[in-house]
């Protein structure tokens, strides 16, 4: 496996992988691998011949009060479980070199960046779709995927990539879960072990609303459900909630009855310094 930072070395790189006719797969991430991270990378082993981690702690997507600073890192045990994936390429570049002082450039997508994540992060999805689109430059993949845990930022990310023609399939994969149901999350190593048995309550949350759905016949009221939900989160020591919507699982439009194809999607805060996501489907 390869661990390279400079962009001009990395295109080289992958030029010479491109002229070999070798397809190349990207797994975006911004580092300290859990299990979750690495089904992504083995998803990636399976569809191309080359597999790409891009190891980078965006600035330009955490918010002034957000956790740049002690968001978690441990570079050399990343690249020993990525070798382990199957990975061929780690792409780690610095700040100076993705942001130059100069740049003046931001891509934005309008309407899928609102909501959810969006309400309560401000400026955090242009700066997903920012340094996405300087990834997808750079090491010119066939395919990227991304986790369904971060369900606004995969469908942000499908419709940018559409709209500016990018030839990339964009993949989503499947949420990878303790073994107790919490979505696994870089920021889980924030959680001591009462935070941690907390922080179960939003999928416990969203099962419920899932269960109600599928113990009836009716397309029931979104709202009603929402507000329980709620109810038992915030009961819950150290929880509070950011935002619990059903939402249609392509648009994020919000449903005011859960009817068709949709996604029960959830944030929430434990003692007002860490922040949790989670989605589960729903279909009636």
């Amino acid at each position: 496996m390869i661990i390279e930072s400079t962009i001009q070395k990395t295109r080289e790189l992958v030029g010479s992988w491109r002229k070999d006719g070798q397809s190349i797969c990207l797994v975006p991430t911004m580092g300290y691998f859990h299990d979750g991270h690495l089904a992504l990378m083995q998803e990636g082993t399976r569809l191309a011949d080359k597999v790409i981690v891009s190891l980078f702690v965006n600035p330009t997507q955490f918010g002034p009060n957000e956790d740049l600073e002690n968001y978690p890192r441990d570079p050399e045990g990343d690249a020993a479980k990525a070798k382990q994936a199957g990975v061929d390429l780690i792409f780690c570049p610095n700040v100076s070199d993705m942001y130059l002082d100069e740049d003046q450039t931001v891509v934005s997508v309008e309407e899928l960046s609102k909501g959810m994540c969006g309400d309560d992060r401000p400026g955090h999805f242009s700066g997903v779709t920012t340094v996405v689109c300087k990834l997808f430059n750079i090491l010119q993949p066939d395919c990227a995927i991304f986790g369904e845990k971060d369900l606004q930022q995969l469908l942000v990310i499908k419709q940018m990539a559409r709209d500016l023609h990018f030839p990339v399939r964009i993949i989503g994969h499947e949420i990878v879960r303790e073994h107790d149901g919490l979505a696994m999350s870089s920021r889980n190593a924030y959680l001591n072990s009462q935070e941690r048995e907390s922080a179960l309550v939003l999928f416990s949350a969203l099962q419920m609303i899932k269960k109600r759905v599928e113990e009836t016949q009716e397309h029931l009221k979104s709202a009603p459900l929402i507000e329980e939900s709620c109810r038992m989160i915030n009961k819950q020591t150290g929880c509070s909630v950011d935002y619990l919507t059903v939402v249609d699982e392509e648009t994020l439009q919000a449903k005011e009855r859960i009817k068709g194809n949709c996604r029960v999607a959830g944030a929430i805060k434990i003692n007002d310094r860490i922040r949790l996501i989670d989605n589960i489907s729903v279909r009636s």
